[in-house]
């Protein structure tokens, strides 16, 4: 294939967005069109004020800022966008199915199959067409099959690029990523592609880190990667439970046990637990995957590492009820944070809103304060769990009022305002005796149960 000059990517959410503002940044050359059928999101990416773009990520504001209308471009025209690209991400949600075969675990590809349909039936000429959502394994072969029997002669080679972001430092993880995959057909027209794409990145990424695999190998990398990460996240928060039974301090066991270099330490940060829009849904992704095949034991093992996720949530909730005497109805529960980890705007997922629905199926009066989630975005979470928001639930626009008369205060996100808050102020205006349970490790519990405060940390031993 020709030099690479003109890409683009459907969908413009929270891999497609920060992705494609790095490559324009990065290949001034090259013509970056990002599509997406949302009119509203199109128009908040293009909006003036940088700070209206409907995703938060560190950096990311400037990094649009920089090439927006040079070369990196928002619209809703689809059609035109894959007509005149040469390369095309696929980068659409893929929640899970809540229906049918597979309903609460496998993937729902309906968005990636009707992104093919749509290639296929705009494309005249050949194009190289590249998964950026994650996706189960063999979904390119299915692509490919759809791409191939239109009729129309164009030709397609389907590649796995799959994204490696963490939320929160995904610009940093784009710009510096430990490695770059790209899986594709083992044939010359299938490494001509990879290579087209290899050389994008190329542009700043050192050779040595753009892995080429086949395309099983790269979609099933994914799926694994994730997967792995969350077992750490669950394995620590089970330990987190042991501590706070015995005495031992879970970020004292997380030091010792990630000082061994087989183990290292990162996610060894015990929390209320992990959320986003990966870890899960790939876990239940895997199981799937697992279970079709057959492979009974393997997805019993993978699917304990989202019931461990879910038990360490009910078990912050139902501490806290515990605490309070065992009942919080009527009770002023102030919830700091509500995104499911610091640094980004996202809510997919996050242990916040299930926390919030135990407390609030108690009839607990939850006061919610969170910095870069908006009051609707709040209320669509709980409304999508069952709840009736029109009953006990307040949201506030600092953290202050939302603990004001407050029984107790849970830190849900680990937000770094949280640390320097001024404790002593809330301690003198919430009702007595008061109570705070850190979800996140974050304060110095020493401290803060020098002001007054009887303290709950995930992971040690209650100061009450």
């Amino acid at each position: 294939m020709s030099t690479i000059t003109n890409i683009c990517c459907i969908g413009a959410g929270y891999v497609g967005g920060p992705t494609m503002a790095v490559i324009a940044q990065k290949c001034p050359h090259i013509k970056v069109n990002v599509v997406d059928v949302n009119p509203e999101r199109i128009a908040a990416w293009n909006d003036v004020n940088l700070e209206n773009l409907p995703i938060y990520e560190p950096g990311l504001a400037e990094m649009v800022g920089e090439s927006r209308g040079r070369n990196l471009f928002f619209s809703t025209q689809i059609e035109q966008a894959i007509n005149n690209a040469q390369i095309i991400f696929i980068s659409v949600n893929t929640p899970t199915k809540t229906y049918g075969k597979g309903k609460g675990m496998a993937a729902d590809l309906k968005f990636v199959e009707l992104c093919a349909r749509q290639i296929a039936s705009t494309s005249s000429e050949n194009k190289i067409v590249v998964e950026k959502s994650t996706l189960p394994v063999r979904t390119a072969q299915a692509i490919k099959n759809i791409l191939d029997n239109t009729g129309t002669g164009v030709k397609y080679q389907v590649l796995s690029n799959p994204e490696f972001l963490a939320e929160g430092t995904a610009i940093q993880d784009l710009l510096e990523p430990d490695r770059v995959l790209i899986g594709g057909e083992e044939n010359p027209e299938g490494k001509n592609a990879i290579e087209a794409l290899a050389s994008i990145y190329a542009n700043w990424v050192p050779r040595e880190k753009i892995l080429q695999t086949n395309v099983w190998s790269s979609e099933l990398s994914k799926l694994t990667a994730n997967a792995f990460l969350a077992q750490r996240v669950s394995s620590i928060n089970s330990i987190s439970a042991l501590c706070e039974k015995t005495g031992a301090n879970i970020d004292e066991v997380a030091k010792a046990i990630g000082m061994d270099k087989r183990i290292g330490d990162k996610f060894l940060k015990a929390s209320v637990g992990f959320g986003g829009s990966c870890f899960q849904k790939d876990i239940l992704n895997l199981v799937y995957i697992c279970r079709s095949l057959n492979l009974q034991h393997v997805a019993d093992y993978w699917e304990q590492v989202k019931t461990i996720n879910d038990y360490q949530k009910q078990r912050f909730a139902d501490n806290i009820i515990q605490t309070l005497y065992n009942t919080v109805s009527g009770k002023k529960i102030a919830l700091l944070g509500w995104a499911f980890k610091k640094d980004t705007n996202d809510t997919r997922e996050t242990p916040a809103m299930y926390v919030a629905k135990e407390l609030i199926d108690d009839q607990a009066e939850i006061h919610v304060y969170d910095p870069k989630v908006t009051k609707q975005q709040i209320i669509n979470d709980l409304e999508y769990l069952g709840v009736d928001t029109q009953k006990n639930l307040h949201i506030h626009s600092s953290p202050y009022t939302a603990s004001e008369k407050a029984h107790a205060v849970a830190i849900l996100t680990e937000w770094d305002e949280f640390k320097s808050l001024k404790w002593e102020q809330i301690y003198s205006e919430m009702l007595k005796p008061a109570f705070i349970f850190d979800g996140r490790s974050i304060l110095d519990m020493q401290k803060i149960k020098q002001i007054g405060f009887k303290v709950y940390c995930i992971g040690k031993e209650p100061m009450f």
